[in-house]
């Protein structure tokens, strides 16, 4: 297991492992890279790498993270694709456990078995927001995911593009398997997660990604990770 503090802007170009990787962080906000897909990594959360899975880090908001390199034989989880993790106190603990110098090495098989029976996926941990290739709508995208809190609708945009509604309607939905409206409201559900985990309340979360009145975020919290914004808070 490594440990770190990490700072912002701090990124790793793409890359491969043997083993399987547990990328968590514990109070850092990271996202992991895997093919055209973003995941966002927020406190109290992990993700789940299959040995050999290409991806790329990047850190949004500095704090302590770690990896946990699990190996290939010894391990009982088929999952094969990267897979979101809810991190519990005993799974912290655990970890924390096997992380350090004074773990000895006859309970370390012992414990690393109970941590991969703990493991189970958290499908809402990571909202997914495929990033566009097509530069009219990914100069929407990334406007977005630097302020998810941006009211402006797709007729505003394509002034600002260059492009007709229908154009970027079926551009959206071609490439990031959403619509527009879907898509911003996955972005802004990422963005809660980092400021709902460092304390913030659920009302002020809400109007710093966009929504004006907290019901309609709870609302929108709820279908898409299965969870209230306020189980994410500390």
């Amino acid at each position: 297991m490594r440990h770190s503090q990490v700072d912002r802007n701090t990124r790793l170009a793409a890359h491969r492992h043997r083993h399987h990787l547990i990328v968590g962080a514990a109070s850092a906000t990271v996202t992991v890279r895997t093919g055209d897909r973003d995941r966002l990594v927020p406190p109290a959360h992990a993700l789940w790498l299959p040995s050999g899975t290409s991806h790329a880090v990047a850190v949004l908001h500095p704090g302590d993270s770690y990896v946990v390199a699990v190996d290939t034989e010894r391990c009982p989880i088929d999952w094969p694709d990267p897979t979101g993790i809810r991190i519990t106190g005993l799974i912290r603990e655990l970890i924390a456990y096997l992380g350090g110098e004074t773990c000895p090495e006859h309970t370390r098989a012992g414990a690393e078995s109970v941590l991969l029976d703990l493991l189970e996926p958290a499908s809402g941990a990571s909202p997914p927001a495929p990033l566009p290739s097509d530069p009219r709508i990914r100069a929407i995208a990334d406007a977005l995911l630097a302020n998810p809190a941006d009211q402006r609708d797709l007729a505003t945009w394509g002034h600002e593009v260059g492009a007709g509604v229908r154009t970027l309607t079926r551009l959206f939905a071609a490439e990031t398997g959403m619509s527009f409206a879907r898509w911003r409201t996955h972005v802004r559900i990422r963005a809660a997660f980092p400021r709902l985990a460092k304390g913030a309340s659920v009302g002020a979360t809400a109007r710093a990604v966009g929504y004006r009145k907290p019901g309609a975020f709870s609302e929108a919290f709820f279908r898409v990770t299965g969870q209230s914004p306020s189980d994410y808070r500390p």
